[in-house]
């Protein structure tokens, strides 16, 4: 069968191209029309940038979130419908998807607008971070990076009974997001007197920080802002070397933890306290937003046709910070 799909033929350079697939799934795939994909900016930059410790070999296609509604059931799968809409981990920007059914979870609840069912791939990674800190009820959090994880880290933390829930980031626009759903201050990295104002807000200093920005002197910074005994999520992918880490008066003395919590370090099956496999998170956020615990629509930055992939991942690859939450829709395609 043939469907579309957004190709990277150089970097930054993005087609919107014809692909073959097979027509029918095999042994533990289903079969999906895609109705959304939602860009993720950092991942999805990393790759065209060749900045993922890896060169990248063109053409090549990105992506790892959809909604899709099941077509056709392979051999063996036994928990998917045809007709279930679904949250899909590890997709591609393509009308038409072949998946392993392991990857794919169906959304419960329909009146989930598909829009914002999409966010909760990328949602479970800012959440990864939070799980694996194993917050307790009262305890201080501090998020570093306010792109679509760690959106997610802030209203997590605060779902987990965490205050104050601190963010930081550069841009303004991404700190007032996060003050609108649940974060109880923000700053700029950069802003005066920091560590002053967070020991002041966190009595002493932040008891969890979730770094999310993926540049490595970011991991500096917030072992500075620690409480004795605090625990580090790595969650942003530092893509090069952090230097001049003083382990032991940062690290050391201080008894602090350092947890690598990076989206593919989770167990396949069985779940363990402090580390729930993807699908289990993911419905666990499905569930979440369709209670309204969990808000996505204010992060939804524009909507596309995906005819205008060459101009957007242009824009992206110049690093325009208003492709945040950036959707392509499929539904018109057949």
């Amino acid at each position: 069968m043939k469907c579309k799909e957004i190709a990277f033929i150089a970097p930054g350079q993005a087609r919107l191209v014809d692909r073959e697939l097979p027509d029918a799934p095999e042994k533990g795939l289903v079969q999906l029309k895609t109705e959304y994909t939602l860009i993720s900016p950092g991942t999805e930059f990393a790759c065209l940038k060749g900045a993922n410790g890896r060169p990248m070999q063109f053409p090549i296609t990105l992506g790892y979130s959809a909604v899709a509604r099941v077509v056709k059931t392979g051999p063996e799968v036994t928990e998917l419908a045809e007709g279930d809409r679904c949250l899909c981990y590890h997709s591609a920007h393509r009308s038409w998807q072949n998946m392993p059914a392991r990857d794919v979870v169906r959304i419960e609840e329909d009146a989930l607008p598909s829009q914002e069912a999409v966010f909760c791939v990328v949602g479970t990674m800012g959440f990864q971070g939070v799980r694996r800190c194993r917050p307790e009820f009262g305890e201080s959090a501090l998020v570093m990076g306010l792109g679509l994880l760690g959106q997610f880290a802030v209203q997590t933390a605060r779902l987990c009974g965490c205050f104050p829930v601190i963010g930081l980031d550069f841009n303004a626009d991404r700190r007032e997001k996060a003050l609108s759903t649940g974060a109880d201050a923000c700053f700029s990295p950069d802003a005066p007197e920091l560590a002053e104002k967070i020991r002041e807000l966190t009595h002493g200093g932040a008891d969890m920080v979730i770094e999310v920005t993926g540049n490595p002197q970011a991991v500096v910074q917030g072992l500075t802002l620690c409480a004795p005994f605090a625990r580090v999520a790595l969650v942003g992918c530092s893509r090069t070397p952090t230097e001049n880490i003083d382990f032991y008066n940062l690290v050391h003395r201080p008894g602090i933890s350092i947890i690598g919590a990076h989206n593919m370090a989770r167990p396949k099956f069985d779940r363990r306290p402090g580390v729930w496999t993807q699908p289990e998170d993911m419905l666990l956020l499905l569930r979440s937003m369709a209670l309204g615990r969990l808000k996505a629509k204010h992060l939804i930055t524009g909507i596309a046709d995906p005819a205008e992939c060459e101009g957007i991942y242009d824009r992206l690859y110049k690093r325009d910070p208003s492709i945040f939450g950036q959707l392509f829709d499929w539904r018109n395609y057949p």
